[in-house]
Formats: structure tokens, sequence, C-alpha cells
């Protein structure tokens, strides 16, 4: 086997490469330039390009690299040849700005020197589904090169990229990992929706097959992340650090929503609570609240499925995770109970649900608790009309099954659910909503968008989370 890369020496590209210089042995590698030289000269191929993969192939584009933006999704490719973004986070100009082709023809991966795999990881009935990330693989592993390199970026558990990721490449490509080809981990931090926190503004943690392959990914990064790298001492150690960011969050989070359910039968404002509570430094400001999206539901079961394998019990992980799962049933019972003592017939009674996708100022429905809530309504057979600024109409009245508004109105309504906080919403007036509404009207408020004496005081039955 050939030995680890030093820090000078470079990989080429396989017999088909422009790059090629020289013939290959079995099992050979060129090492001629070192990591600075051929980070420069890459071309990066980003298999991928949704939420994460898109504003990844921008950035590097951006930053004068050659840039292959590989997808299945015919239309997807279609629209941003067109030079329109697809996500909500970028802007058409930078879609077609510098040297990028979005491409559905995989062939082009062989021209890569970098690929950067960046699916999705969903979870089924609490497992991991690592579908995508094997089909990617066996993409990649037809049209690698030798001396390439390949990332991973998805979500997973500590032990795939090594374990499934690479031998669904060496399966497809016959060659061999660590050899022929190289395998990287670098776990993607996007946050749809929030311009603050991009791909140059968050250190990026990476993870390589060994030393010398972490510090050609590590160079690679550092030429679009001005704030920094952190290197990972292995690729485990980078797969762990992803999942266990938003562990975090969704026990912490769970806890709050625990405490604002046990808040509601001693009848206090759990946001009042945590307000006293914070004036403390070191009270840690978690919120109550739904929790969907593709990351914080998720990644649990990707740390508990791990732990499961070497025989340990993460309790306090999937505690919270079923803490969290309750809240749709929880916002609904706030709502029934609001309307009930408005005198309001259930069957007989309209709510209004303002914001429908998983999170404030997002476009994206997929995986939004709020579904979940108005299945919830519905069983009481509660008449529900959703309104989002941001999400399409359509795709709301097929996913949820509900009517919606094409603007913002609470005439004729029983009840307002303000589910996800846009910040169209910020300035409702309370008192033109109460006007509009119908007497003795609920309003549930989950995120605390509003003040709870401001809205009794304009007669609503106010409930918040």
């Amino acid at each position: 086997m050939t030995p680890p890369l030093s820090d000078t020496e470079r990989r080429t590209d396989g017999p088909e490469s422009d790059h090629q210089t020289d013939s290959h042995s079995d099992g050979e590698v060129l090492l001629e330039q070192s990591v600075e030289e051929r980070v420069q000269d890459a071309t990066v191929c980003v298999v991928g390009l949704g939420y994460v993969g898109l504003p990844l192939a921008v950035g590097f584009a951006q930053a004068d690299y050659r840039v292959i933006g590989f997808d299945v999704d015919d239309s997807k490719v279609e629209t941003l040849q067109n030079g329109v973004d697809t996500t909500g986070d970028l802007s058409d100009d930078d879609i077609l700005d510098g040297d990028v082709t979005y491409t559905t023809d995989d062939a082009a991966i062989r021209d890569a020197d970098y690929v950067l795999v960046t699916v999705p990881t969903p979870v089924e009935e609490e497992r991991p589904n690592l579908a995508f990330i094997e089909s990617a693989a066996e993409t990649v592993g037809e049209h690698v090169e030798r001396g390439t390199t390949v990332v991973l970026e998805s979500t997973v558990y500590p032990g795939v990229t090594r374990e499934v990721f690479a031998p669904a490449i060496e399966d497809a490509s016959g060659l061999e990992a660590g050899e022929d080809f190289f395998v990287g981990y670098s776990p993607e931090r996007a946050t749809p929706g929030d311009g603050e926190h991009s791909l140059e503004s968050v250190v990026k943690v990476v993870g390589g097959q060994n030393e010398a392959v972490r510090e050609d990914v590590a160079t690679l990064y550092e030429s679009v992340v001005d704030a920094g790298i952190h290197r990972a001492s292995s690729l485990e150690v980078a797969e762990a650090s992803k999942v266990i960011e938003n562990v975090q969050r969704d026990v912490n989070i769970a806890l709050m929503n625990e405490l604002s359910m046990v808040f509601e039968e001693m009848d206090l404002d759990t946001h009042e609570v945590l307000e006293a509570a914070g004036t403390k430094w070191n009270f840690h400001d978690y919120r109550p609240g739904l929790v969907g999206g593709h990351c914080i539901p998720v990644d649990p079961y990707f740390f508990a499925h791990r732990a499961k394998q070497v025989g340990a019990n993460p309790e306090l992980v999937l505690s919270s995770r079923k803490v969290n799962e309750s809240m749709p049933e929880h916002v609904s019972d706030l709502m029934i109970k609001a309307l009930n003592e408005g005198h309001n017939t259930l069957r007989d009674s309209r709510v209004l649900v303002l914001g429908l996708t998983y999170k404030r100022n997002v476009a994206d429905i997929r995986s939004s608790k709020v579904a979940n809530v108005i299945d919830q309504l519905k069983e009481f057979d509660v008449d529900i009309v959703g309104y989002d600024p941001h999400a399409d109409d359509d795709a709301v009245e097929q996913s949820f099954g509900i009517d919606v508004q094409d603007s913002l109105s609470f005439e004729e309504f029983d009840g307002v659910l303000l589910a996800t906080p846009h910040s169209e919403f910020d300035g409702i007036d309370l008192g033109e909503m109460a006007a509009a509404l119908n007497d003795d009207a609920a309003l549930v408020d989950v995120a605390g968008g509003f003040d709870a004496d401001d809205a009794t005081a304009e007669g609503l039955i106010y409930r918040g989370v």
C-alpha cells in the first residue's frame, strides 16, 4: 500500500484525466505537487445541489475554482442553468457567478480533483436511512479517477464514512480507498434562512482517513472559509461532532418544552419565568416550541443508532425526542382549551394558522411540525385555514390538506395559532386582530410573539407555549 501522503506530496488524476503525466501500475498514485499547488489548480464537483450543496458550489465558484454542480433532478438543474436560485438563500446573480457548470451527467465527476457529497440522510421509523449516501457513493465510484479526494458532508453517525461510504465507492470503482482515492469528512453547518452564518463565516470541521488527507481537505476549505478550520483527529470525531451539535439543541429544547407543559398546569407564563431565570449569568437561553426540520429531529436518531450498536443506551437523548415529538399534541390541546373557554363549539370553529414552514423566514414546509398540529385539530373537526408569506400555497394545500389565504385577514375566525413566527408577523396589531376576529376568540402563541397581558387586554383568550 502506498504510504500516507506528506504535506508536500501531490496526487494526480487517473489515466483518462487531462492532468495525466505518467502511467499507473495497480495501486500506484503519483505524488508530484504540494497540497497548496494541488488545491490551487483543483476542479471541485459538488454532488447534490440542495440547501447545503448549492451554496457550497457557489462558494467555490466565487473563489475562482472550476466547479461542477451535479444533481439527479432535471428540473432543478435546468433552473440553475437558467441562473435562477432554487434555495432562496442566494441571489440569482450568485448562481452563475464564476466558472460553474450545473449538470445531470454523472460522467462529469471524472473531471474533479475533489468530490464533495451533500445528499440527504433521512430517518425512517427512528432508523437512519443511508440509501442516498450509498447511491451517491456508487455514482461517484463509477467515475472517480485515481488521486481524487472524496469528501462526505452529509450528517451521519460515527463510522459511516469509513465503513459504508468508502467501501461503496470501492465496490463501484474497483479502486482502493487510501491508495487509489482518498476520503474525508467535513460536516455541513448550513442554516437555511440565516444569512449571517454562511459558508465563509462558520468554522469548518475537517477529518480525513489519515493526517495527510485531513490536511489536504483542510487546505481546500481554508480557501473559502474565512472563519477557519478545526482539524479533527479522525473521521469518526468529525462525524460525531456534527450529530451532537443537534443532539444538544434537541435535549435543551426538550427541557424547555417539558417545563412549559408543567408551567401550563401551574398557571405560570413560561416566557416570564425564563426571562427571570435568564438574569443569571450562566443560564442558557433556550425556548420551548415545535421542533421540525431536517436536522434537530433527525440527528439524535443517528447518534442513538450508533450508540445502541456499541451496547450503550442513550436514555436522555431518546427521552428528549419523545418530549419534542409530543409538542404538536400539546399545542393542539392549548387551542382546544382556549376555544372551549370562549364557548366555541369545536366542529363549528374556524382557526387561522399563521406560519406553516418548519422555521422562521424559510419557505420549506417539509418536516414542519405545524402539519402535526393541524392534524390533531382536524380530529376535533376544527376548520383550519393557513397563511404563510413564504410557503408555496399549492404545496401547502396538497401536503397539509387545508385552504390557504393569499393575504392576511382575521375576519370570521374563532382562533389564531401563531405557529411559525415569520418576521412579517412581528408587526401585527393585537387590537386590530381582536376587532376582526369573532367574539371571545382564542390566540395560541407557540413562539412567544405576543405579550400575554396585551392580548388579554384586547379580549383574546391567550395561551402561550
